[in-house]
């Protein structure tokens, strides 16, 4: 299989490259790094991308920004970041992208715990999380050509715990294969409008 990982680079993004590089083409993506750069912010960057690319079997988004404050202290201009790269990213990746998906392809997208699970300073991702589990489900019934879509929503994962675990009291970490095993459930499986959830 051709596959795009945008956001390869990442703590998630480089477990998920490793655990699916044997026998796939990996194509990795990032907004410095990879193979190729986009920003998934700027659809005109997704377009040239997929230019570039040409068809491909399988999608996974990996990436998307959020604002982490206070609710008291978050601008309006605050909650567009999270709206224009990790939610309308990734909508924008499904909606430019499924020109260039093979029949049958995948798209796996990224949300987070969030969604159903906030914490403090989370009300503009949580925000962000939750829109895009409602778009998988309802685009899932719209998508042609066999085309699937599926987001893996996973909790504090074990390889940012030291970085994320002050804002995540009493969550678990997440070891990295079962995060792994989620992106392979996706983009292996025959599943779609999913939003597969990964708890420890």
């Amino acid at each position: 299989m051709k596959i795009l990982i945008i956001g390869a680079n990442g703590t998630i993004g480089r477990a998920v490259t490793n655990s699916l590089q044997n026998g796939n083409d990996i194509i990795k993506v990032g907004k410095t790094s990879g193979d190729f750069q986009a920003d998934i912010s700027n659809s005109s960057s997704i377009e040239d991308l997929f230019k570039n690319i040409g068809k491909v079997d399988a999608i996974i988004c990996i990436a998307g920004e959020a604002k982490w404050e206070q609710f008291e202290k978050l601008s309006e201009e605050d909650f567009y970041i999270g709206i224009r790269s990790k939610l309308m990213g990734q909508v924008n990746l499904v909606r430019i992208g499924q020109k260039y998906l093979h029949q049958k392809g995948s798209f796996t997208l990224t949300t987070g715990i969030l969604a159903d699970e906030p914490v403090d300073k989370t009300t503009s991702a949580a925000m962000v999380n939750g829109a895009i589990h409602s778009f998988i489900k309802a685009v899932a019934l719209e998508l042609e050509n066999g085309h699937r879509i599926n987001a893996v929503s996973a909790d504090l994962v074990a390889d940012a715990k030291d970085k994320y675990q002050d804002f995540f009291p009493g969550h678990t970490p997440v070891p990295m294969s079962k995060v792994t095993d989620a992106y392979k459930k996706s983009v292996l499986g025959l599943g779609t409008g999913q939003i597969i959830r990964v708890k420890a």
